[in-house]
């Protein structure tokens, strides 16, 4: 894990000054709201429906137990006692007060953690696969290739004001777990017809108001060209990205209006004129970030493990919980664990501040001091002994972090929506809540499988409802919250939008809709147990479309 130097160091807490005095003068009445906006968003402050809200970078979602801990303090103290983890691997506190936002960022960099590029029109935090150094289909490691980006993009003086946000991800795997297509920059590290390490260039995918998947701009890039090829793309979007309308200032609609073959001649004429030399990182920095990953100190185990076995035939609940939440570790005798942050009823994303030390307390024990945050707003333990599964998971019960359903139908990525978020039209956490509590039996999350549920309460799509296997968008239809459902969206390696299966419906009429597509695709499914996904790429929307049609009036007695 990575650990910040003296630049870090002196970066963050220079930082912290600056905003306490900035803050003050807003208090004081010195800065006008208007004034004082710019300089809040660069330290990722939003002024939203109810309070302010202060979005905490958690770079590719990596941290330790200290740091989980400093959050839960930070919860305790200054907002009510819980955080919500987001689909960018990032906290959000719903509640804190303006004149303690100071004091928190302080707290923070005493952690090595901070607020920085979190918002504003700027690179935002870089995401990561959350198995990252756990999966066997690894080419390598993603994570120092993430650190590399966010020490090459933080405070970059050439794109700290771009015509939009930009955001960018990076898998290392086969298996994509990040959802590079559907970001501003995509990166997939692959090896070559020789064998060499390096990367793949995507670029122009995006949700909100203007889904779209990224396109290929490089099969192949050597390693120690990234940070120019970056730049390149970057100075061409700073230059031509429209700044006159919002709505149009995103990468993927330059892409879109430029034509992908000559969106990618602008980028190859601008890496011709750059200086690679001195943009590129010396091969010693890149070691030396790559040293701060390296693997820990393993123990050598067995394959599997008799006393999990044991344990779980005796538990149908930990036999459950084994099946569903535990992802194949590289290394014999080791398991990485998915801890659910959606249980039944739940706000998806949410930790209570007892939560948070709980799994900071079990990390250190169990996971060599390591948790992982997950897009899909999830912790995980990502290095767990197969023998010491029981231990992690009775933890895991007493905290109420238990929940068996990693990936499947109640494991539902929800934003804020309207109980929250200024920008919102409906809402999601209750939409999400009552979903989830349709299909609270256990056996039937099971029957249904793998089927992952997105909601987003307006078309920015935080809730990334583009890419769910059944996505759902709230709209406000003349003062009524609408919703609009859509199927066949993946944000994996067949990444793929979702189709929209029919006109929006009332709040209310949400759950049945979502429980009579689930039912019909039981019914449709191969009997080998074909996915939901692999099934709506089957047959398409229409058998599904009835669903949403209102049924006829049962009729009186003659």
């Amino acid at each position: 894990m990575y650990r910040y130097d003296e630049f870090d160091e002196r970066v963050v807490r220079q930082r912290v000054a600056q905003f306490r005095e900035q803050v003050g003068r807003r208090i004081d009445g010195s800065l006008t709201e208007e004034e004082f906006l710019p300089l809040r968003l660069m330290n990722g402050l939003y002024l939203q429906l109810h309070a302010y809200m202060l979005r905490v970078a958690i770079p590719y979602g990596t941290l330790d137990s200290r740091q989980m801990r400093q959050l839960a303090l930070i919860a305790d103290r200054y907002d009510r006692g819980y955080g919500h983890f987001t689909t960018r691997q990032n906290i959000q506190y719903n509640w804190p007060r303006l004149r303690d936002a100071p004091d928190i960022l302080e707290m923070l960099a005493d952690v090595q953690m901070h607020c920085i590029q979190t918002s504003g029109n700027c690179i935002r935090n870089v995401t990561a696969d959350h198995f990252a150094g756990v999966a066997a289909d690894e080419v390598e490691d993603p994570r120092p290739t993430a650190e590399l980006i966010r020490q090459w993009s933080t405070l970059h003086p050439e794109f700290s004001f771009l015509p939009r946000k930009f955001k960018i991800a990076v898998t290392g795997s086969a298996e994509d777990r990040a959802a590079v297509a559907v970001h501003d920059i995509g990166i997939r590290i692959v090896r070559n017809a020789a064998g060499e390490v390096g990367y793949r260039i995507i670029v122009g995918g995006g949700l909100g108001r203007t889904p779209m998947i990224g396109k290929t701009v490089r099969e192949f890039l050597p390693k120690d060209e990234l940070l120019a090829y970056l730049e390149a793309i970057m100075r061409v979007y700073n230059l031509e990205g429209r700044r006159d309308n919002k709505f149009k200032a995103r990468v993927k609609i330059l892409v879109h209006e430029l034509g992908a073959e000559a969106f990618i001649a602008r980028v190859e004429e601008e890496y011709a004129r750059l200086d690679g030399p001195s943009l590129n990182v010396d091969p010693a920095e890149l070691a030396r970030i790559a040293a701060y990953f390296a693997p820990p100190a393993f123990e050598a185990l067995p394959e599997g493990s008799a006393v999990l076995d044991q344990a779980a035939a005796r538990d149908p609940d930990l036999a459950r919980f084994v099946r569903v939440n535990l992802y194949p570790h590289k290394m014999p005798g080791y398991t990485a664990v998915t801890v659910s942050l959606k249980p039944i009823g739940g706000p998806p994303g949410d930790a209570t501040s007892d939560q948070m030390r709980a799994l900071a307390d079990i990390a250190e024990r169990f996971s060599l001091d390591e948790l992982r945050v997950t897009h899909i707003q999830n912790i995980v333990l990502p290095h767990v002994k197969l023998d010491e599964v029981p231990q992690v998971w009775a933890a895991l019960v007493e905290a109420g972090l238990a929940s068996a359903n990693a990936g499947l139908v109640t494991d539902i990525i929800a934003c804020p929506g309207m109980d929250y978020c200024s920008l919102a039209t409906a809402r999601s956490i209750p939409i999400a809540q009552e979903i989830a509590k349709r299909f609270a039996d256990p056996d039937r999350q099971q029957l249904v499988g793998p089927l992952g549920i997105k909601i987003s309460g307006c078309i920015n799509a935080c809730g990334h409802h583009h890419v769910g296997h059944i996505g759902i968008l709230g709209l406000d239809k003349a003062g009524i919250e609408n919703y609009q459902i859509t199927l066949g969206g993946d944000p994996g390696n067949e990444a793929s939008l979702g189709e929209r299966l029919g006109p929006g419906i009332d709040a209310e009429q949400v759950p049945d809709a979502i429980e009579r597509i689930v039912d019909t695709y039981l019914e449709l499914r191969h009997a080998d147990g074909e996915s939901f996904i692999d099934t709506v790429r089957r047959v398409g929307l229409d058998p599904f479309k009835p669903v949403l049609q209102p049924k006829e009036p049962a009729r009186a007695a003659a």
